[in-house]
C-alpha cells in the first residue's frame, strides 16, 4: 500500500513537472504572439495554414480541426485575420463551396519572425522538456510493467 502511494505521488510530481515545462513554452508563445500584434490563436492559425502538407487543401474545416475549434469560431478567426491582411481566401477550383486559406505576404513575414523566436526558445528549453518527457516515459513504462 505504501509503495503504491509513493508511486502515485511520484507520478503526480512527474506529470506536474512536465505540465509546468509545457506551460512555460505556451506562455512564451502567447506573449511572443501578442508582442507581434497577434492574438495567440491567430498565430496558431498562421502556423497551421503555412505548415500544412503541400497536397492538403487548407480549408476552414481543416483549420478548425487542427486548432481544436468549432467551425463558427474558426470562421471568426479567419475573418479577423483576413481583415488584418494575414490570410486570404480563394475559392477551391475543385469544390466551389469551400474556400482555400493562404498566408498573405504580411502573414508570412509575421510568422517567419515568430517561428525564429519560437525555434530559439525551444532550443533553450529542449533539455528541460526532454528530461521531463523522459521521466513521464520511464514512469508510464514502470506502470505498464506492474500491470503485466
Amino acid at each position: 500500500m505504501k509503495n503504491e502511494l509513493e508511486e502515485s505521488a511520484r507520478l503526480l510530481h512527474t506529470l506536474a513537472d512536465f505540465r509546468y515545462e509545457l506551460r512555460r513554452f505556451l506562455q512564451f508563445s502567447e506573449n511572443a504572439a501578442q508582442e507581434a500584434g497577434l492574438q495567440p490563436q491567430q498565430h496558431q492559425l498562421l502556423l497551421q495554414v503555412a505548415g500544412a502538407a503541400h497536397e492538403t487543401p487548407v480549408t476552414i474545416a481543416y483549420a478548425a480541426s487542427r486548432l481544436g475549434l468549432k467551425h463558427n469560431s474558426t470562421v471568426e478567426l479567419v475573418d479577423r485575420s483576413e481583415r488584418e491582411d494575414l490570410i486570404e481566401r480563394t475559392i477551391d477550383k475543385d469544390d466551389k463551396r469551400r474556400a482555400i486559406l493562404r498566408l498573405t505576404r504580411k502573414g508570412r513575414q509575421v510568422l517567419q519572425k515568430l517561428s525564429g523566436e519560437h525555434a530559439r526558445e525551444l532550443n533553450e528549453m529542449a533539455p528541460r522538456l526532454v528530461r521531463a518527457l523522459r521521466r513521464v516515459q520511464m514512469h508510464s513504462g514502470a506502470q505498464v510493467a506492474e500491470v503485466l
